[in-house]
């Protein structure tokens, strides 16, 4: 399990850190990669600008993405990710504070896999990043890519 990755696109640094703090507890082997905006995510994801020396054929295991970020939006990283025959399979969860209807229905529309609103409390939001991981590296059969 040591090659899997998750991808955290958060731009808020507690958060980032209380979802490293989750997923470092749960023991899961591999690496967290942490994007900060959506544009330095979908470099990450298509091998570009910054990341263009990675290999594009090693795909996270799952993306936790933000839908409020800066430069480019959530909802736009996921668009574009599920417009690309090369990445449409990634499994996307949406990990945000947004309960508003139309950011649930536009997720789910444009291809998330999940859509888990941010606890309030700090020890609900790490349980909750510690499940999210368990279930995506751990339970989840993902097909050949």
């Amino acid at each position: 399990m040591a090659d899997k990755v998750i991808l955290l696109v958060e731009d808020n640094a507690d958060d980032e850190a209380l979802a490293l703090r989750a997923l470092r507890r749960s023991n899961i082997s591999g690496e967290v990669v942490v994007a900060r905006d959506g544009a330095e995510a979908l470099d990450y994801v298509f091998a570009q600008g910054a990341y263009a020396g990675r290999d594009a054929s090693a795909k996270p295991q799952v993306v936790l993405l933000d839908l409020k970020l800066p430069k480019v939006s959530g909802l736009e990283v996921l668009r574009r990710v599920r417009g690309d025959e090369r990445t449409r399979r990634t499994p996307v969860v949406i990990l945000t504070s947004s309960d508003e209807e139309r950011d649930i229905s536009e997720s789910y529309s444009l291809g998330a896999n999940s859509y888990v609103r941010k606890p309030i409390e700090s020890n609900e939001f790490v349980e909750a990043v510690r499940q999210l991981g368990l279930y995506w590296l751990v339970l989840n059969k993902a097909p050949a890519r």
